[in-house]
């Protein structure tokens, strides 16, 4: 085991899965790029909005997942996908419309799911995958397994009066289920400190009896550590968690949005924050990753975005006739 420090806790991590997280975080960025790339070249249909930035927040808590557990995700959810272990091929195939993408072309950038995995799906509808994972937890606790629900959402949805009814009917059935609060400070362009009094949006936790943290959203280990430590609560009968994860998205909300709206001196503070900076350093500090290592993994993971795209390019679009399948209401 490699131990790390976290605060003022040293935790147990496999050099192996240290690798593993930079690796994926890796992926997440890489592929963002990439995805920003291609629909300046007008191959994107519909519009995109890119989780670089948060890459620490996916890794972190899937990594303290196992394959069989749940995650839903929202309209910036390709991170999510990528964290859970989707196939980077199908998910871009997806992402340009093509009939070998995850949902066959018809959902495009916001609405990705691989049940197989336990990728639940993203939606668009801010806040809509709060009652779906509460949903599947419940299924979970009456099916008497051992899985868990990690839900994925924005500060945006924290106002929603689904993020109130799911936390109420998690808590007192003691459902096994993360919710993860993605705080980027921003709802599309609004500021948070425009819509809610408080600093802290765990803090509503206490509100349910459940157990609520704020923690830096741009540390994976410290992410990775305070989901671990939900999960095993979960597993053990004991209960939701709230987690908050402080981040920032280095893009605007949408491909669109130039965000001009953030301060620029904001933007600079959190750009050396950096979650994939920050865990390099972190990982050459330990020795647990060297120079050489670290051109390695970057060049097999810049190959792997680029064999998506090729597949995905080379992939046929959904004939019309096709609309008009897989449709249940």
């Amino acid at each position: 085991m490699t131990y790390s420090k976290w605060g003022s806790t040293m935790i147990d991590v496999s050099r192996e899965k240290l690798v593993e997280m930079y690796r994926k975080m890796l992926e997440i960025r890489y592929f963002e790029e990439k995805v920003f790339e291609l629909y300046g070249q007008n191959l994107v249909p519909g519009t995109i909005h890119l989780y670089a930035g948060q890459e620490a927040v996916a890794v972190g808590v899937c990594s303290a997942l196992r394959k069989e557990d749940y995650i839903t995700s929202t309209h910036r959810g390709h991170g999510h996908c990528i964290a859970k272990g989707a196939d980077l091929k199908r998910v871009m195939a997806e992402i340009l419309g093509r009939k070998t993408g995850y949902c066959k072309g018809k959902g495009g950038s916001m609405h990705i799911a691989d049940f197989s995995i336990g990728m639940l799906g993203a939606t668009a509808v801010v806040g809509a995958g709060l009652p779906i994972a509460t949903g599947a937890a419940l299924s979970v606790k009456l099916q008497k397994t051992s899985q868990v629900v990690a839900c994925f959402f924005g500060d945006g949805a924290s106002n929603q009066g689904t993020f109130h009814e799911s936390l109420n009917m998690a808590a007192i059935w003691k459902l096994p289920i993360l919710f993860v609060c993605e705080n980027n400070l921003y709802a599309m362009g609004t500021s948070q400190s425009r819509v809610m009094l408080i600093e802290n949006i765990a803090d509503r936790a206490a509100a349910y009896g459940m157990v609520g943290t704020t923690i830096d959203g741009n540390d994976v280990l410290a992410v990775y550590q305070t989901a671990r430590e939900a999960v095993e609560r979960a597993r053990k009968g004991e209960g939701p968690t709230l987690i908050e994860c402080k981040t920032y998205r280095h893009k605007g909300h949408s491909r669109m949005d130039p965000a001009k709206y953030r301060p620029k001196e904001e933007v600079e503070e959190w750009l050396k924050k950096d979650p994939i900076k920050r865990f390099q350093d972190r990982l050459f500090e330990m020795n647990v990753l060297t120079e050489d290592e670290k051109g390695e993994i970057e060049r097999a993971v810049i190959a792997e975005v680029e064999e998506a795209v090729k597949f995905a390019l080379e992939s046929p679009y959904p004939s019309p006739e096709e609309a008009l399948e897989d449709v249940y209401a």
